[in-house]
């Protein structure tokens, strides 16, 4: 929920938005607005006229994808900025195009939102508001806003073919050329949007453009279309329209009638803003709305190396099967991330430290992943998991022991544990056989190696100090046992005690108790930093080792984890239990990523 602050909660580091929302609320520009619509204009109606000085910003996507890492930041700026503020931020599907829009995208989006922290709710005056919008439910006031703009002279049908159209637009040296029907009368051109209305013509044989000036500078002044035909059922009106607005037209009509404050978007539509304004100002002296009208502000999108945001090209990703769908862990998107392991709180602390500006930069992975380390350093559980195994047999065990003794071990889970938290405990046991990583084994070991070679002693992580006496192979020359013998202490007589000095402590899951689990490695989809940078084809950098799978086996507590439960697999990195396939007695664990940046070397 977007609660509002008391007056003595700081704000978060300046930047060039909260400076300008800083300035509005000091001059008060808002502060005379009022709801300016009618009845069944707008799906909302401000009952009881909360505060016109709120700040109100909107998070607006188009419902025909999954959102993608690109949106996680525009998600944070916008309920981040409403929330400090003690404003509210609308949830809005900008919904006009019926052939690429799903009821399934609606579904994953909201939910996206809410799991990455973030809420639609305001309490104004002891009302409760739900702030979730769609631009379909404006389809009526829009309509009328093209019809008003008709009668005033300020749009035109326009029947050129869309080849026509383009070759008569023109481009940045060349002025545009008027399109020979724009001449005409206000009644003509009514009664043919109308027929367009009414199903009368054909799907792409005419458009209704706004009449601006077709040699203007900016391109996008030169008569835009405001409405096409387009005979596509609507996955919130059905059938009921053949003709939809335009994003251009529409967006700024939804901000007007939710009055939002501050229309926050990414760079691309800075050269939209000119249209965004005339179309305001033009409702507004028409009547249909009041001044002072929304204002778009533009910040630099994400640009994330190693990613692509491009939903065209993410879901031909899904379609081509090259990934295994929107939630794939190797996929940019919201419930990819989520798969993979990220957190909602690293999510917010990588938007947070990367910032918001107007320049356009690439912000390099890791730092993503050094944010998720951050917020899951004193969080996830660790345990030990042994990721490529070969057998290690204790051969004096039980001259040590009784024959099959297991013996009890304990870690702790948290080693540093929050302050007044005592962390808790993981319970395993040592045998005469554990599993260890193959590569803490060498017959000849290379200078500086601490770890397992014949007459080297280490200890067993939370258990006995060893020494090892040698391996056997099989006729191949590979290792398939490694055997050393537990140390006696010289002075007590007792095995492995402290007295012991090692140089190494290795990490171990014991035959009895470990369980085997299927752990899926992950690693960045691509091996271009820009894959799809300058025109590139995107599909010729796919990381060919972007995921492997490995029999492992994880000690006890590991096996018992919950789907979707974060650890800290020790030396190895953070993991998660898959929240899909993750089931008791079948464990399944995607790697999320290092202990530190590995990438490249």
């Amino acid at each position: 929920m977007n609660a509002p602050l008391d007056d003595s909660t700081p704000h978060k580091p300046s930047n060039f938005l909260r400076g300008i929302i800083d300035r509005d609320l000091e001059q008060g520009t808002y502060a005379s607005r009022r709801w300016a619509g009618t009845p069944g204009d707008a799906q909302h109606q401000l009952s009881g006229q909360p505060d016109p000085a709120k700040v109100r910003t909107r998070f607006p996507p188009e419902p025909n994808g999954y959102l993608h890492v690109g949106h996680a930041k525009s998600i944070c700026l916008n309920f981040g900025l409403a929330r400090d503020y003690g404003g509210v931020c609308h949830m809005r599907f900008d919904d006009t195009n019926p052939e690429k829009e799903e009821q399934e995208y609606v579904d994953s989006i909201l939910d996206s939102v809410k799991w990455l922290g973030f809420g639609w709710q305001s309490n104004f005056n002891g009302a409760q508001q739900d702030h979730l919008y769609y631009a379909s439910n404006y389809f009526d006031f829009m309509y009328r806003a093209a019809e008003a703009l008709i009668g005033a002279g300020l749009a035109y049908v326009d029947e050129q073919t869309p080849e026509e159209m383009r070759a008569n637009r023109g481009d940045f040296t060349t002025p545009g050329k008027d399109s020979p029907f724009r001449s005409r009368t206000p009644e003509q051109n009514l009664a043919r949007f109308r027929e367009m209305r009414d199903g009368q013509h054909a799907d792409g044989s005419m458009v209704l453009r706004a009449k601006i000036d077709m040699a203007a500078p900016n391109i996008n002044l030169r008569d835009p279309a405001i409405y096409r035909i387009r005979r596509a059922t609507h996955h919130n009106t059905g059938d009921k329209w053949c003709i939809y607005p335009m994003y251009t037209f529409a967006h700024p009509i939804e901000d007007a009638l939710e009055q939002i404050t501050h229309s926050i978007c990414t760079l691309e539509f800075e050269d939209q803003r000119p249209f965004y304004d005339w179309l305001l100002d033009r409702l507004a002296e028409l009547g249909l709305l009041q001044q002072p009208t929304p204002k778009q502000y533009e910040f630099a999108r994400l640009n994330l190396t190693y990613v692509i945001t491009s939903k065209r090209k993410l879901k031909q990703l899904v379609d081509e099967g090259t990934v295994e769908g929107w939630d794939d862990p190797r996929m940019p998107t919201i419930v990819g991330l989520r798969r993979r392991g990220y957190t909602p709180e690293a999510i917010q602390l990588f938007c947070e430290r990367i910032g918001v500006t107007k320049a356009d930069s690439w912000i390099d992975y890791s730092t993503l992943d050094i944010a998720l380390r951050d917020d899951l350093e004193n969080k996830a559980h660790r345990g030990m998991a042994v990721l490529d195994p070969v057998k290690l047999v204790l051969t004096n065990w039980a001259d040590v022991f009784s024959n099959g003794h297991l013996e009890p071990c304990t870690l702790p889970a948290l080693p540093h544990p929050p302050e007044g938290i005592e962390s808790p405990v993981r319970h395993f046991t040592l045998g005469q056989e554990v599993w260890i990583e193959r590569e803490d084994f060498e017959e000849v070991p290379p200078k500086g190696y601490k770890r397992l070679f014949p007459g080297n002693k280490v200890r067993l992580k939370g258990g006995y100090v060893i020494e090892c006496t040698g391996c056997a192979k099989d006729a191949d020359g590979r290792v398939t046992e490694v055997h050393a013998t537990v140390v006696h202490d010289t002075k007590s007589g007792t095995p492995g005690a402290d007295s012991v000095k090692v140089k190494a402590a290795i990490t171990w899951v014991g035959v009895a108790d470990g369980v085997a689990a299927e752990v899926r490695l992950y690693d960045r989809l691509f091996t271009d930093a820009q894959p799809d940078a300058g025109g590139k084809d995107f599909l010729a950098s796919l990381n060919p080792d972007s995921k492997k799978i490995v029999t492992a086996f994880v000690e006890p507590s590991l096996a018992q984890a919950a789907p979707d439960q974060k650890f800290q697999f020790e030396r190895h990195g953070y993991f998660v239990a898959d929240r899909k396939d993750h089931v008791a007695g079948k464990p399944v664990f995607n790697r999320v990523t290092g202990l530190k940046d590995s990438w490249g070397k």
